[in-house]
């Protein structure tokens, strides 16, 4: 999908407990830092769907499973209204960069605690989000 990025992280074992790395200001997807947090999404929940008009989102799993389905909603995308999925998770360690104009949904895929960390380019601003029900936008997500 044009202008989503899929940049795996580095992990740092050690014995007392792992580093995971998450986004460094020197790379290509950074463009700004708004604010930090995390989300949490139970088993086969599905969470969105959501559209920003500003906002760059940077998506890790550090805890569990969780799939993000994207929809491309830029008219002047060359990948505009095809759907993309990703699983990230810590056997799938990865950022997702997502630009604005794209709709996002999440769903968890374990039974233990599924936490997302979006490290959002600007602060939250209900102003610059759309929201849609899932059923306004078809996708199985039975698969």
């Amino acid at each position: 999908m044009a202008d989503v990025e899929f940049t795996l992280l580095r992990q740092i074992e050690h014995p007392s407990g792992d580093v995971l790395h998450a986004l460094k200001a020197s790379e290509k997807s950074f463009k700004s830092f708004g604010e930090a947090y995390f989300s949490s999404v139970k088993m086969a929940k599905v969470k969105g769907w959501k559209k920003h008009k500003e906002m760059t989102l940077n998506l890790i799993v550090p805890t569990g499973a969780v799939r993000f389905v994207l929809l491309d909603d830029r008219p002047k995308s060359p990948t505009y209204n095809v759907f993309n999925e990703f699983i990230l998770s810590r056997t799938n360690y990865a950022r997702l960069t997502v630009p604005p104009g794209v709709w996002v949904a999440f769903q968890g895929k374990t039974d233990q605690e599924n936490i997302l960390l979006n490290l959002a380019s600007i602060e939250h601003d209900p102003s610059e989000a759309e929201s849609k029900k899932l059923e306004d936008i078809p996708f199985d997500w039975e698969t």
